[in-house]
């Protein structure tokens, strides 16, 4: 091989290298900030279902204009999408090394890269059914029909409780990673305080989560809770 093939090799070599440095980076930041951000004020906001319908459905669902719903979708689902294509790359070139190498960092990756396709499935039928469908009807979604879901359809409940928990680990997870990635963590201790972290964010996210969805579930058995048409005729078969 000549120099010159030689040298056109590990330049292509090193832009291929840059790139890849750069877009996890830009990964990584796009999904702490807004992504990370938005998804806490979500599980804060869907503490609202303590105090009823009118509470959570002005807190989750009620814009002041058109325009700040577009903006906030906008906001959600780029980087969503963004994050999604690069952790996809991702997922795709990874090498487990867990067992054979039992150590916590290992384990954490390989749960981080279980979570993410758990995650990407509940996110799916998560905006399909409380977002596109009763907006497709030319509404928001409804305390009602997602509190009757909850309570009377074990299916909806289950793939609930199962995706927030695999949202509350990685976003926790997640936040330990944009903190190594940015190189604001690199020291022995510092590393084992962003685990102690990382296991309270995670605790915490998963108790805000199934807080709202206890609440949720509560309110759907309330005498007088009137069931979305599809979901009665659904119990009516059974």
């Amino acid at each position: 091989m000549s120099a010159t093939a030689t040298h056109d090799t590990n330049a292509d070599s090193a832009a291929k290298g840059s790139n890849s440095f750069w877009n996890a980076k830009l990964g990584s930041l796009l999904a702490f900030f807004p992504l990370g951000f938005w998804t806490v004020n979500h599980l804060w906001d869907n503490l609202a279902a303590f105090s009823g319908a009118e509470a959570w459905q002005r807190s989750v669902t009620h814009y002041d204009s058109p325009l700040g719903m577009a903006l906030t979708q906008v906001v959600v689902f780029v980087p969503i999408l963004v994050h999604t294509v690069w952790g996809a790359k991702r997922l795709f070139s990874f090498k487990n090394n867990y067992p054979r190498y039992g150590h916590f960092g290992n384990l954490k990756y390989i749960l981080q890269r279980l979570s993410a396709v758990g995650v990407l499935g509940f996110l799916a039928a998560h905006v399909g059914k409380a977002f596109l469908q009763p907006r497709l009807s030319g509404h928001a979604e409804t305390f009602n029909d997602l509190a009757a879901y909850m309570h009377h359809h074990p299916i909806t409940l289950v793939v609930y409780l199962l995706g927030t928990l695999g949202v509350a680990y990685h976003l926790a997870n997640g936040i330990w990673s944009f903190a190594f990635g940015w190189g604001m963590v690199a020291s022995r201790p510092a590393l084992k305080r962003a685990d102690t972290l990382t296991i309270t964010l995670f605790i915490v996210f998963l108790a805000m989560s199934w807080a709202s969805i206890f609440a949720l579930y509560q309110a759907g058995g309330q005498p007088g809770i009137q069931l979305p048409a599809d979901l009665a005729a659904d119990l009516a078969k059974h």
